[in-house]
């Protein structure tokens, strides 16, 4: 088994990784040996502070091991095929976690490797992420049913994708506010999977052009980057003035219920996706957000070796 993304959990495997972050979370020590002797391999295409800080402190505090590898020092995918390196880690480590441009080279490592793989964000998902972010919600709030979570901003990536399906599992509403038109809105093939979920578990999933009414009654906000490490730079200034009515600012926060809180996933640029009252101010989670990745990713590695030893 491995975290590819949200859809390689059932619904049941989802909650309980959840709970077990907050288990940790709460009692560090009862798992300071969960990890013993085991090593974990972290291969990185793109940088991050979070990830790289949460799954190395993670290993270490549960026992175990971390390698940090940088694929600008490798030959995947070039001079040695993904599948050879997939084979060869996996005679030396027991778990694998990746941050990856494309989803596809995530799969094929996932699809040659003999331990699990763990996948720390491609350009499509980012299941870790989400999970601490299920895991702060059901903090700040105590469930996740009858909460709604609006998200606003650029709306085909990582983060959209993986809130949809991770919302719609767990039975949370989610709208999503973004500009009209295929390279904004969320990928067909996830909205069908997020829209087939919801009708299971109860929730509601649209996707609006209008940031108001994405925030009308919402329980969360949440908002990301709108310069995705894959977006150029020179086209920075035509999408800030294509988001900006999307901006979370204090007029918008208003909109939403009066104890509504607000997330995003880091790293943030005050001034573009929000303003600096709205990620500074009382409302604002993004620290305990943040936190929580190491919690959350301390209980997908417990839950993927022990489905894998089984």
């Amino acid at each position: 088994m491995h975290l590819r993304s949200l859809n390689d959990l059932t619904r049941k495997e989802l909650t309980e990784i959840i709970d077990k972050a907050i288990e940790i979370k709460k009692n560090p020590k009862d798992f300071s040996t969960a990890m013993k002797d085991k090593t974990l391999m972290m291969l990185f295409e793109k940088p991050s502070l979070r990830t790289r800080i949460s799954f190395e402190t993670g290993m270490t505090r549960m026992g175990g091991h971390a390698i940090f590898y940088s694929i600008k020092d490798s030959p995947l995918g070039k001079k040695e095929s993904i599948e050879d390196t997939a084979k060869t880690a996996s005679r030396y480590v027991d778990i694998i976690m990746a941050r990856l441009f494309k989803q596809e080279d995530l799969d094929a490592l996932a699809k040659y490797s003999d331990v699990p793989v763990i996948n720390a964000l491609t350009n499509k998902y980012h299941p870790c992420q989400i999970i601490a972010d299920l895991q702060t919600i059901k903090e700040k709030k105590g469930k996740h049913k009858e909460i709604k979570l609006a998200y606003l901003g650029d709306s085909n990536n990582n983060v959209t994708h993986s809130l949809l399906l991770g919302c719609s599992m767990v039975g949370m509403n989610i709208s999503i506010g973004c500009p009209k038109g295929k390279e904004f809105e969320p990928q067909k093939d996830v909205l069908d999977k997020a829209m087939e979920n919801a009708k299971e578990t109860g929730s509601k999933v649209e996707i609006l052009n209008d940031a108001e009414k994405a925030v009308e009654n919402a329980d969360v906000i949440y908002t990301d980057s709108w310069m995705s490490y894959h977006i150029p730079e020179d086209q920075q200034e035509a999408r800030v003035k294509l988001f900006m009515p999307f901006q979370v600012n204090e007029a918008l926060m208003s909109k939403a219920k009066d104890d509504a809180v607000f997330m995003n996933c880091l790293p943030a640029i005050r001034g573009m996706e929000q303003t600096a009252e709205v990620i500074d101010g009382k409302q604002s989670i993004v620290f305990d957000q943040a936190e929580n990745r190491l919690h959350a990713q301390n209980a997908i590695m417990l839950n993927l070796m022990k489905k894998w030893e089984k």
